[in-house]
């Protein structure tokens, strides 16, 4: 019998499941590789030997064993990962606070002797290209006319002066935009400039927001141009 156990511990050994020192408290309820080799030990010792365990069998039960250990392994390896890269994001997200980005809007603030600037998102080259400006009510306050313009994104910067050549007062505004393709007016995404006021730290797998200073807030992922 002496023989038997330490051939088997010899196996053990060979396939990396003897007894590992323990770096960490285990929960009671959990079953470390020691208790499944004792376990296995047991059960050879207190086998029949007129229908002794199968090798094959044998060494498929510390197989599964060895493969669930290595996934439990994985998985914590890849938990830190996904931690450590959350902590990275967050550190470049927090570089944004005070700076101004551009970001998918059908909404704009006129500031305090400034501007409302932003751009349109054009797919495909259009021989003219309108945007328009319009207030809390519905009133159009202003009508841009960009004129032809090749695909990709459209600049745009509105002053504040309203058609009638007076100035509007600052707050916040609606923008939509549409261009002729085809023969065919086809309606725009806008994209508008805004700082950035601070950052929120995603929960349970979420990812990061921005607080922008015009109200909004924003993925992080959805950002399209910093500055």
């Amino acid at each position: 019998m002496s023989n038997i156990n330490e051939s088997l511990q010899s196996s053990i050994q060979q396939l990396g499941l003897g007894p590992q020192p323990q770096t960490s408290t285990k929960r009671p309820d959990e079953l470390g590789q020691e208790e499944f080799l004792k376990l296995m030990i047991t059960q050879l010792q207190s086998q029949d030997p007129f229908s002794p365990m199968q090798n094959g069998e044998f060494i498929s039960q510390m197989a599964q064993f060895s493969s669930v250990t290595g996934l439990t392994d994985l998985k914590q390896s890849f938990d830190k990962l996904a931690t450590s890269l959350q902590s990275n994001q967050a550190l470049q997200a927090s570089s944004l606070v005070g700076r101004t980005v551009m970001v998918p809007s059908a909404t704009g603030v006129l500031p305090q002797s400034g501007a409302l600037a932003g751009a349109i998102d054009l797919p495909e080259t259009s021989g003219a290209v309108t945007l328009t400006v319009t207030d809390a009510s519905g009133q159009v306050m202003r009508r841009l006319e960009l004129g032809a313009q090749s695909a990709g994104e459209v600049y745009f910067r509105w002053d504040g002066i309203t058609d009638a050549g007076t100035p509007a007062a600052p707050g916040r505004y609606y923008i939509s935009a549409e261009a002729s393709m085809d023969g065919e007016t086809v309606a725009l995404e806008t994209l508008t400039n805004a700082a950035v006021d601070s950052v929120t730290l995603g929960q349970g797998g979420q990812g990061l927001t921005l607080n922008l200073t015009d109200g909004n807030t924003v993925d992080f992922a959805s950002v399209r141009e910093i500055r």
